[in-house]
């Protein structure tokens, strides 16, 4: 990892005036990256975010030793909360993965929120994810990343009251999940472009309903754009166009993937322009 450019990432992110940061998400590529860097990078992030700024870090892992070392270091680095993605390879039973996030809770015994990113893992039931927010004392809320707009309505209807932290994690239902009174959103495109959905939920927490609606729809006109690519590397290239030095991509390009991301890089240069005339505008 280069320190010097993530700790450059960090600080552009806080500069743009969001509540926190989430490290080890599926846009990080958490399955190749070493736990020591991963390591690495929750203790660079904590030193480079702003006060009252949160630091959310995502644990999933291979075995059950690493993601709980994770979590260890994670709070003992200051995270507000945990991010528990549910296995992935190998599928399981929903009896299995309400005992598998139990048991992470239990022994880390802090704030952690289930991760449900069913197009990498292994998919959480929403009758799954209820009973253990509900039933299980550090299970504190979620970030469902789901896409199933079903969810938004069902989970906000279960809370009844109750403290759990809803986080939309999917970036086609930003505007819906802030106006079905969700609380929040760690996402993706906000990872190269955090003044999108920054403007997409304070139009909403203004009541201009218009105002989300046209910063949802460049929202919609990216993620077109994303499904020519893995998701991640639109990302990198995006932060590339931003003046961020990403590295090499984790594999080998071929001829037509090395058009494809030659194109993108162009588009996302209009893109940007575009998006940041809308956000000025409003």
């Amino acid at each position: 990892m280069d320190v010097g450019v993530f700790e450059r990432l960090v600080g552009f992110l806080a500069g743009a005036g969001v509540h926190g940061i989430c490290l080890g998400g599926a846009t990080s590529e958490y399955p190749r990256t070493a736990i020591a860097d991963r390591k690495a990078a929750i203790d660079a992030a904590r030193l480079n975010l702003r006060h009252g700024q949160l630091l959310l870090v995502g644990i999933g892992a291979s075995t059950m030793q690493d993601v709980l070392d994770l979590g260890t270091h994670a709070f003992s680095a200051g995270a507000a909360a945990v991010l528990v993605p549910m296995p992935m390879f190998f599928r399981y039973a929903q009896a299995d993965l309400r005992a598998y996030c139990a048991e992470v809770s239990r022994a880390l015994r802090k704030p952690c929120l289930l991760y449900d990113l069913p197009e990498f893992t292994n998919g959480l039931a929403p009758e799954t994810s209820i009973a253990l927010m509900r039933d299980e004392e550090f299970i504190t809320g979620i970030k469902d990343s789901s896409g199933r707009p079903e969810n938004l309505t069902a989970f906000a209807g279960a809370r009844d009251g109750r403290d759990w932290t809803l986080l939309v994690g999917h970036d086609r239902l930003l505007a819906d999940g802030f106006t079905t009174g969700w609380d929040g959103t760690v996402s993706g495109v906000a990872g190269f472009c955090p003044e999108l959905p920054l403007g997409i939920y304070q139009a909403v927490a203004a009541g201009d309903g218009a105002g989300a609606t046209k910063l949802q729809a460049f929202v919609e006109e990216l993620l077109v754009q994303f499904a020519a690519l893995p998701a991640p590397w639109a990302v990198r290239i995006g932060l590339e166009v931003r003046g961020f030095a990403m590295g090499p991509f984790p594999l080998p390009l071929s001829a037509e993937r090395a058009r494809d991301v030659a194109a993108f890089r162009i588009w996302i240069d209009g893109w940007l322009q575009r998006v940041h005339r809308a956000i000025e505008g409003r």
